[in-house]
């Protein structure tokens, strides 16, 4: 059965999910931050600081489930959509946009009209992601990601999404 054909499952994650997010996490997380952040960025991000974030967001995350194991995830704040993250094997499949447009949703059930998000400058792959999905790129920004000793000047670009339905 190909990746694509297999079913896929949305839901809050549970405490028991954080270990599986924190992994897809951290290994996305170098994929398409490496490289295309400040050196004090990427200092600030070992290993078990994902495992620590990921425990403490539970409330905030949705996960997508394949073949009884988490494959993905989104976590969403306000009216943002902070992270989006897939496990390596299921990339490229379904569970990218199912955890979008659950991001989406959460967005507008909590009543905001539109969805930002933030994507590091070099990161090409995520940004034609966020465009085929009717984001529309608002140029660059520095994005202030918590660091070690402060916020840390990330140039990123601002995507934004109109949720209003108009």
């Amino acid at each position: 059965m190909s990746p694509d054909s297999r079913p896929l499952q949305l839901r809050p994650a549970q405490p028991a999910d954080a270990e599986a997010v924190a992994d897809i996490w951290y290994h996305g997380w170098g994929d398409g931050h490496r490289g295309n952040v400040p050196d004090a960025l990427v200092e600030a991000r070992p290993r078990d600081s994902f495992d620590e974030r990921a425990a403490q967001r539970v409330k905030d995350t949705v996960v997508a489930v394949v073949d009884g194991q988490v494959a993905g995830f989104v976590m969403v704040a306000g009216d943002e959509v902070e992270q989006v993250y897939v496990g390596a094997a299921h990339r490229g499949t379904a569970v990218a946009p199912a955890l979008l447009s659950a991001a989406e949703d959460r967005v507008a059930t909590a009543g905001h009209l539109r969805a930002w998000l933030a994507v590091v400058a070099g990161n090409a792959r995520a940004r034609r992601f966020y465009a085929r999905h009717g984001w529309q790129d608002e140029g660059l920004f520095d994005h202030h990601a918590p660091g070690q000793d402060g916020p840390v000047l990330v140039p990123a670009h601002l995507y934004v999404k109109d949720l209003s339905g108009e």
